[in-house]
């Protein structure tokens, strides 16, 4: 999976996914630390990269419409927080520790369905 970090998430989550396998970029790494939304939304685009945000402004469908984006998840977000009382992470399935059978080492909870995250 290729994913760009937002600047305003830890720079850490890069090398937890970096070492599970997935290609992970930063908005500071790639000199948009500051830039517009916009500008953010069209790199992960160019890149096709799935963007990881605390910033609620992408939750706007209405401007950041999912079918013209490769995804974007944004923590703090209604969705997000279901997902957590669920106890759903994207972490979890990111780094490999979720299935979609659930298993012993994910407390046998199956994998989100709509994560799609592999």
């Amino acid at each position: 999976m290729r994913v760009k970090l937002d600047e305003n998430l830890p720079v850490q989550l890069k090398d937890l996914f970096t070492e599970a396998g997935h290609d992970a970029a930063t908005v500071v790494d790639e000199g948009l630390g500051g830039a517009s939304d916009t500008a953010v939304a069209t790199s992960c685009l160019s890149e096709e990269r799935v963007l990881l945000t605390q910033d609620l402004d992408f939750s706007d469908i209405r401007t950041y419409p999912p079918a013209e984006h490769f995804g974007i998840v944004v923590f703090g977000s209604p969705a997000v927080r279901v997902m957590r009382c669920s106890r759903w992470s994207i972490l979890d399935r990111a780094t490999g520790r979720g299935s979609p059978q659930g298993s012993a080492a994910d407390g046998g909870r199956p994998a989100h369905p709509n994560l799609g995250v592999t």
